[in-house]
């Protein structure tokens, strides 16, 4: 089967009758594929370990959806306080934008799951399942076989095993590890919806890592469209060096020298032709199927294979390195880069403004929640010659250390009684709460109006560290 020829006017990956064309791009072997594989081997192991650590008694990431809380790197909020992590997406986001600006799609290449998981997982099974890429396209070309069906359900086994894996995982981070544990333990009917989670996500995996792929950059990642609006001319980006590559012509021997000298420098007898040789190594590495050579695209996700492959082949003739390589787009035609640009002063701004306001803010945040919420039922009640207010308190402590609190009931009107009595004692455990009914009792003949009464929790030193006001009813005075 031969290789498909990338044009710039349509991506390599659909033929034109519309039908797709698979992409199997060839090993590669350099420094930029092996820095790439130690960096995704290293975001893989942190994605498994951050539900495992334990950081103040909690997962160093994890979103407690039965008790409604996030634990963050050891900070804990709760899911009212969940508006603090706007800043902290702003600031993440800004800082993707600075990245991009300066670098093009480097998240891309080296650090976004879908590219992880794929070049660093699935295709490392699938290459060493199914072959190199021309043995891999000659089993899609060749007819079902009992071979074929078995590296197939061997392969395709393996892929289902990663997808759930992975699935699981995600899982934890949502229940934690050990109540994973627990679920898988007990029948799917016991946890239906964590089930059912874990089944469609790994069928959407399974449906991307096995099939769909590359298509997955190329269509649907809104990131790609936004690279264009980042990436400018001063951007570094991996491109081809057409002043040195063009016009393309044919090694002339093994060590790049000419025929005429003896001598040992890096030169050829036809100075008309330059370094590049079409041997299409760049092309045939390529994930998503594009020719470098003929600019820059929008498939490209700077992973840097074809740089490794090109340097190969310089090597081998004896030429220097970098025909492919990052530099941006006004350097390669030969014009003078500006690597500070005012938009990354911008970005660069906005994502220090976004990374201090959570930090503040996270600073400001009360360490207990307190709430008091009226009973359902009748607003208030008339016993005898005494009214009553019924309230369901919540007191929530949100550090990962024990914390011991004193209940107060502040009223502006004499005569307030609260059930159980004021200036209560509370003791909560590490991120744990509290939650008790509050009964304020009031004689008919103090109640002229409805009045706010104060609930406050004090200090161990006295001071109040929060309060809440909630409203006393009772009947209307004629």
């Amino acid at each position: 089967m031969q290789l498909k020829a990338p044009i710039r006017d349509s991506v390599t990956t659909i033929n034109k009758d519309g039908s797709r064309y698979f992409v199997h791009p060839a090993d590669v072997r350099g420094f930029w594929t092996r820095l790439r594989r130690l960096a995704g081997f290293i975001l893989i192991a942190v994605y498994i370990a951050l539900p495992i650590i334990q950081i103040n008694g909690a997962p160093a990431v994890f979103l407690d959806i039965f008790h409604q809380k996030l634990h963050l790197f050891g900070l804990t909020f709760l899911f009212q306080d969940l508006w603090l992590l706007f800043f902290l997406i702003t600031g993440l986001g800004f800082a993707l934008f600075f990245i991009t600006s300066l670098f093009g799609r480097l998240w891309c290449g080296w650090a976004c799951p879908q590219t992880v998981f794929l070049d660093h997982v699935f295709r490392r099974v699938e290459r060493l399942i199914d072959g190199d890429a021309p043995t891999r396209r000659k089993i899609d070309e060749a007819p079902f076989t009992s071979g074929k069906i078995l590296r197939r359900t061997i392969k395709h086994g393996i892929y289902i095993l990663l997808c759930a894996g992975i699935a699981h995982l995600f899982l934890s981070y949502f229940v934690s590890i050990p109540e994973l544990y627990r679920m898988a333990h007990l029948s799917p009917l016991e946890n239906l919806a964590s089930f059912l989670f874990v089944v469609a996500l790994s069928g959407v995996l399974y449906f991307n890592f096995a099939w769909f792929r590359e298509q997955f950059c190329i269509i649907m990642c809104p990131y790609g469209r936004l690279g264009s609006a980042l990436i400018d001319d001063n951007s570094i980006v991996v491109g081809y060096d057409s002043k040195r590559g063009e016009p393309r012509g044919k090694a002339s021997n093994s060590k790049g020298q000419c025929n005429n000298c003896s001598s040992s420098e890096n030169c050829r007898s036809d100075k008309s032709i330059g370094d590049c040789i079409n041997c299409r190594r760049c092309v045939q590495v390529c994930p998503t199927g594009i020719d470098i050579r003929q600019g820059l695209q929008i498939e490209c996700i700077s992973c840097e294979a074809c740089i490794d492959a090109c340097d190969a082949v310089m090597e081998k003739l004896g030429r220097a390195k970098g025909l492919i390589r990052h530099d941006s787009l006004n350097a390669l035609s030969g014009k003078k880069p500006r690597f500070l640009r005012p938009r990354l002063f911008i970005y660069l701004a906005l994502m220090i403004a976004g990374a201090t306001a959570f930090g503040v803010a996270t600073q400001k945040v009360k360490p207990v929640v307190l709430s008091a919420l009226r009973m359902q039922g009748a607003p208030y009640y008339k016993e005898g010659e005494r009214i009553r207010n019924n309230f369901m308190l919540r007191i929530a402590n949100k550090r990962a250390e024990p914390q011991s609190y004193t209940l107060s009931v502040v009223s502006p009107v004499a005569g307030l009684e609260v059930a159980g009595g004021n200036n209560q004692k509370v003791t909560l455990p590490a991120t744990d709460e509290l939650q008790e009914p509050l009964i304020l009792t009031l004689p008919l003949a103090n109640f002229l109006s409805q009045f706010e009464v104060k609930i406050q929790i004090l200090g161990e030193s006295g001071q109040v560290v929060i309060e809440r006001a909630v409203p006393f009813l009772g009947p209307f005075r004629e």
